[in-house]
């Protein structure tokens, strides 16, 4: 099926389950650290990839920097353990950066877990910072232009 955006409460809700069984139990955030009020935030736009079966495996979220025109903040960017290395997240980040740019925005940044930094690098984005922590977990600001 590929990657949609989350537009019904169900797909919202198997974009969630993905972030839950990533980050939650598989990485250990606390619930509730991973749930915000982005989450509802009328210009939040949830995607949630499926699978040929209809499965969900993977799961991210786009919305407007708070203090900034024209950058959005990619975030929550999630695939299921036993489905990594099969592509979904370039396919996610293809349908969020492609969403981005239909919104207008002109870059996009994320906090990235640094083990996944190198996948962002190749697609694109430049590391903008020194390593800190969010949730106990290190990582990197990075930034891409549109």
């Amino acid at each position: 099926m590929g990657v949609v955006r989350a537009t019904t409460e169900a797909e919202r809700e198997d974009a969630f389950d993905v972030r839950y069984e990533v980050f939650v139990e598989e990485q250990g955030v606390p619930e509730e650290l991973e749930w915000d009020e982005h989450d509802d935030w009328p210009d939040t736009v949830h995607f949630v990839a499926y699978d040929e079966d209809g499965e969900p495996v993977g799961a991210a979220r786009l919305r407007p920097k708070e203090d900034a025109t024209g950058v959005a903040k990619v975030e929550r960017v999630a695939v299921r353990e036993d489905r990594r290395g099969e592509d979904w997240g370039r396919q996610l980040m293809t349908a969020v950066e492609d969403a981005a740019r239909e919104a207008g925005y002109a870059e996009v940044f994320l906090h990235a877990q640094r083990p996944v930094e190198d996948f962002y690098r190749r697609l694109g984005y430049e590391t903008v910072s020194d390593v800190f922590e969010e949730a106990g977990i290190p990582h990197v600001e990075m930034e891409k232009r549109l």
